[in-house]
């Protein structure tokens, strides 16, 4: 059996979780490559009205590995640390099966219902039955999988926090979620830019979520979208050691355009810009934005020497 992973949505959050559970079990498997032009129009064709990029990109990937593996490892995860996810990360089986019905597409599937560890074992112990792995095998590839996802995590953590202490160029707090910031036709490009301008990207994606979502509080206890909250929460940590802040949202995400206005009003005394992506491969737009961004942070810092 060959399973594919698309490389969009909860992988840049998941991946080492998912590939070293694969691994540990011996499970071949293959990662669509990097999101593209074509990859992008390719998901759109499958996209009703109104769709957001991310789902867009979504679509594409599984329309890539639908005729090149046995089948698609495709989660639903209905919460994270018992918290409001946005609909899409519920609905993406229902989606998948759906929008693929005449392509015969298997699906690997399994459903989370909460990142707390007993319900996310439970998930795995059922993925494991399906796949027809003796239950200790599985529990001993999860618990590995785990351990080098919590890793992973701490050490990029840490170094986040090395890195924004160090650094003598100018600091630019990214507020994206992973599967923006991680993707190479969302994020990737943005990164780029802010570094050729001798620029020091902070990632908020990055930073330990519990403490973030703990900050975000202090800010709003209503704000129901995990994902959000961990960003919120970098801002509300690091708003006083960071020179401004990019908001960086895909069209038309709802979570983000509540939580975005909430921080513009929110920070008035930061610098803040936001950055909507679409499907549109021009980048000069962004580009000159980044410039004037970059220029005037300049200018405010040289000001208070």
């Amino acid at each position: 059996m060959t399973i594919g992973i698309p490389r969009a949505l909860l992988y840049y959050k998941n991946e080492k979780l998912w590939t070293k559970f694969f691994d540990e079990l011996g499970i071949n498997y293959i990662i669509s490559p990097e999101t593209n032009k074509e990859i992008i129009e390719n998901g759109s064709k499958y996209a009703i009205d109104e769709t957001c990029l991310p789902i867009k990109i979504f679509l594409g990937h599984i329309d890539y590995l639908k005729d090149k593996c046995d089948c698609i490892f495709i989660p639903r995860i209905e919460s994270d640390q018992d918290r409001e996810t946005c609909l899409n990360f519920r609905a993406q089986y229902d989606l998948v099966k759906n929008t693929f019905r005449n392509y015969n597409l298997k699906i690997l599937f399994y459903n989370d219902s909460g990142h707390k560890p007993q319900k996310e074992s439970k998930a795995y112990k059922k993925l494991c039955k399906f796949l027809h792995i003796k239950k200790s095998l599985g529990k001993y590839a999860y618990y590995i999988a785990k351990q080098t996802q919590m890793y992973y995590e701490f050490f990029r953590s840490e170094n986040q926090e090395k890195v924004l202490k160090d650094t003598k160029k100018i600091k630019v707090l990214l507020l994206a979620h992973a599967y923006n910031i991680g993707d190479k036709y969302v994020g990737e490009p943005i990164v780029n830019m802010l570094e050729k301008l001798n620029v020091q990207p902070i990632i908020a994606e990055y930073f330990d979520r519990k403490k973030c979502i703990k900050a975000s509080k202090a800010v709003s206890k209503t704000l129901p979208w995990s994902y959000n909250q961990h960003l919120l929460g970098a801002l509300e940590l690091y708003k006083d050691v960071v020179d401004g802040v990019i908001l960086i949202t895909t069209y038309p995400c709802g979570p983000d355009s509540m939580c975005d206005e909430m921080i513009v009003r929110q920070y008035k005394d930061v610098p803040i810009i936001t950055l909507t992506i679409d499907a549109q491969d021009a980048t000069a737009g962004i580009e000159t934005r980044l410039e004037s961004f970059v220029d005037i942070l300049n200018f405010k810092r040289n000001g208070k020497k």
